[in-house]
C-alpha cells in the first residue's frame, strides 16, 4: 500500500481509537517501523497528527478535517447511510440539505426522486441533483467557503429563514456523549441552528467517526431530531438518552467499499 493509501486509513484509525502506535501500524499494513514513523512525522507536519512516544494522537480539537480527506473516509459507510436516509425520503417534499460529505452521498441516492424542491448551502450538492430533472434545487446565498462549497453567514441564515420546509437532513463534525452534535465552525453553526428552526422534521447522518471527535461549538442535542442515521452502534449513554427523548438510531453497518 502506498503511501498516498496508507495516510487516510492512519487517520481514521486515530480517530476510531484516539491514538495510533508505531508498532501496530506496522503490522496492520505489513511494513516496516521507519516507514510508520516517517508516514506519522509527514502528518503531523501537516498538522493532522501530534506525535508522542510510540506513535500519534489527534490534535487539539479546534479545526475540522481537510475537505478532501473527509470525503475518501467512511465511502462505505456514507453510501449505506445515504440509501437508508433517501429511503426514507418520500416523493414530493421541500427538501433541505447542509454543508459535509454525507449529505452529499444522500443527495447522490435522490437522484430517481421526483417532485422534490431541494434548498441547499451546498454548490456540490446542487451540482449533484443537477442530473435529477423532477429536482428542482434552491441555493441559498451566503458567504462561499471555498475549501467545501458550502454558502455561510448571515446571508445564508437569512435565506434559510424564508422557507419552512419539510424535512431536513444534517450533518455534524462530532456527535459527543451527551448526545450534542458539534461543529468547527461557529458561522455553520448558526446556519444549522436556522436549519433546525425552519424544518418541520429532521435527520441526522453521522458515521462512527464522528463519535470520537470532539469539536468546540454547539448545534443542538439530538433530542430535536427524528432519526440518526449511522453506521455503527452509539454509546450506551446516547442510546439511552435518544430513547427517552423519542429520537430514533438506524444503525446501517459499513456497506461495501
Amino acid at each position: 500500500m502506498t503511501q498516498t493509501l496508507r495516510h487516510p486509513e492512519i487517520l481514521e484509525i486515530a480517530r476510531r481509537d484516539g491514538k495510533v502506535t508505531v508498532d501496530r501500524l506496522a503490522a496492520h499494513f505489513g511494513v516496516t517501523l521507519q516507514t510508520i514513523r516517517r508516514d506519522l512525522s509527514d502528518l503531523a507536519e501537516a498538522g493532522r497528527l501530534e506525535r508522542v512516544h510510540g506513535g500519534a494522537v489527534l490534535p487539539s480539537g479546534t479545526s475540522n478535517v481537510a475537505y478532501e480527506e473527509r470525503r475518501a473516509l467512511n465511502t462505505g459507510a456514507k453510501r449505506a447511510m445515504a440509501r437508508a436516509c433517501a429511503a426514507q425520503i418520500p416523493n414530493g417534499i421541500s427538501l433541505f440539505l447542509n454543508i459535509g460529505t454525507s449529505t452529499e452521498a444522500v443527495a447522490q441516492e435522490l437522484l430517481h426522486h421526483t417532485d422534490l424542491l431541494v434548498i441547499t448551502n451546498n454548490m456540490n450538492v446542487a451540482r449533484i441533483l443537477t442530473a435529477n430533472p423532477d429536482c428542482e434545487v434552491i441555493l441559498t446565498g451566503g458567504q462561499l467557503r471555498r475549501s467545501d462549497g458550502g454558502l455561510i453567514g448571515a446571508l445564508a441564515v437569512e435565506s434559510i429563514r424564508a422557507f419552512k420546509f419539510d424535512l431536513a437532513v444534517i450533518g455534524c463534525s462530532a456527535l459527543d456523549t451527551e448526545g450534542d452534535l458539534l461543529d468547527f465552525d461557529i458561522q455553520e453553526v448558526g446556519v444549522s441552528r436556522a436549519i433546525l428552526a425552519q424544518s418541520r422534521r429532521t435527520f441526522v447522518v453521522a458515521d462512527h467517526s464522528k463519535f470520537s471527535r470532539k469539536a468546540p461549538a454547539r448545534i443542538a442535542s439530538l433530542s430535536a431530531v427524528e432519526t440518526l442515521f449511522t453506521d455503527q452502534p452509539v454509546s450506551p449513554p446516547v442510546a439511552e438518552a435518544c430513547a427517552g427523548w423519542s429520537t430514533r438510531i438506524v444503525v446501517t453497518g459499513a456497506g461495501p467499499r
